[in-house]
């Protein structure tokens, strides 16, 4: 499992400033005492709406900077793509104005023990904590590519950022507007083999994340994924964000992506079942048994294949 859980803090914030950045907003918030509690991967999950909104469900955002130090006793930034009522109403907030979040939430990234070749992948704005996680492994000695991609350029995040935080950059946008056509998924074998990459990380859509550790599965190189589950409380009461997960003991269980999570290793979580509660799985509800004859049944289908081990990447 990924590193261990902060202790979380819930605060009234103050919004300092809301830019624009493409089709992203950047906002950032007074957060005295969260700042320095922070590791690349954990979340915020804030209150939106107003104290008389009838949308009681806090939004959940990955936490793209932090800054201990300043006349602020400690700030945290967040990169919002507004789709819903919640997000709408969070980017039309004012500097001065306050909000409700509690931080830091989930189980970040793991760093390698040793320095050994990365490649973190962000897909549109779940690029946002790749640039704090690149810093921290160049620090550690290790060579870092970070791949960031899009459906187009205007929906990339970070590149100048990306540049200057990484030992190379590519980028990729379906639509061939920015860096090569394609998805994250058509640049990774190659940077694998130039650098003999040990370990992918990768924030953005499931689905790209099911693909990324697909690709560290054929290598037999390890993958650290920070799911996209909707994320409903963040602490763990409501049992939204659940999904199925393979143990070290080889056991499946429904596990809570806000508090196991969000980060899992890719091979671990079951991403075709995803949304799904398996039959295998640990508490699942026993199918009801109808009574047939034996004669004509057909064989009992082949028990799976048994899960070949993975490297973890020299990971504590």
């Amino acid at each position: 499992m990924p590193s261990a859980v902060a202790d979380p803090i819930r605060v009234e914030a103050e919004v300092l400033s809301v830019r624009r950045v493409g089709e992203y907003f950047v906002m950032a918030f007074a957060a005295p005492g969260i700042a320095e509690r922070v590791s690349p991967g954990h979340f915020v999950a804030i209150a939106v709406g107003g104290d008389r909104s009838s949308m009681l469900l806090r939004r959940s955002f990955s936490i793209y900077r932090v800054d201990p130090s300043g006349s602020f006793g400690g700030t945290l930034e967040i990169v919002v793509g507004p789709k819903g009522a919640g997000t709408q109403w969070l980017v039309s907030r004012r500097p001065g104005d306050m909000v409700n979040l509690i931080a830091p939430l989930g189980r970040p990234f793991s760093l390698p023990v040793d320095p050994v070749a990365c490649i973190l992948v962000g897909g549109g704005y779940g690029a946002a904590p790749m640039f704090a996680l690149a810093e921290q492994l160049r620090e550690r000695g290790s060579h870092v590519d970070l791949v960031l991609g899009a459906a187009t350029e205007s929906r990339l995040f970070g590149l100048v950022e990306g540049r200057r935080a990484a030992t190379t950059l590519t980028t990729t946008t379906e639509d061939g507007s920015d860096g090569v056509q394609g998805r994250v998924t058509d640049v990774l074998p190659d940077l694998i083999k130039q650098h003999d990459s040990q370990v992918i990380y990768g924030c953005g859509p499931m689905g790209m994340l099911q693909a990324i550790a697909g690709v560290a599965s054929d290598h037999g190189i390890a993958s650290q994924c920070a799911v996209e589950e909707s994320m409903a409380c963040g602490v763990g009461v409501c049992m939204t964000c659940v999904l199925p997960v393979i143990g070290n003991d080889g056991v499946t269980r429904m596990v809570r992506s806000c508090t196991e999570g969000p980060v899992f290793f890719g091979d671990q979580v079951r991403w075709s079942d995803v949304g799904t509660v398996p039959d295998d799985c640990l508490g699942a509800p026993t199918p009801t048994v109808v009574s047939a004859p034996l004669q004509g049944r057909g064989a009992l289908p082949d028990e799976p294949a048994p899960r070949g081990p993975v490297s973890r990447g020299g990971v504590r």
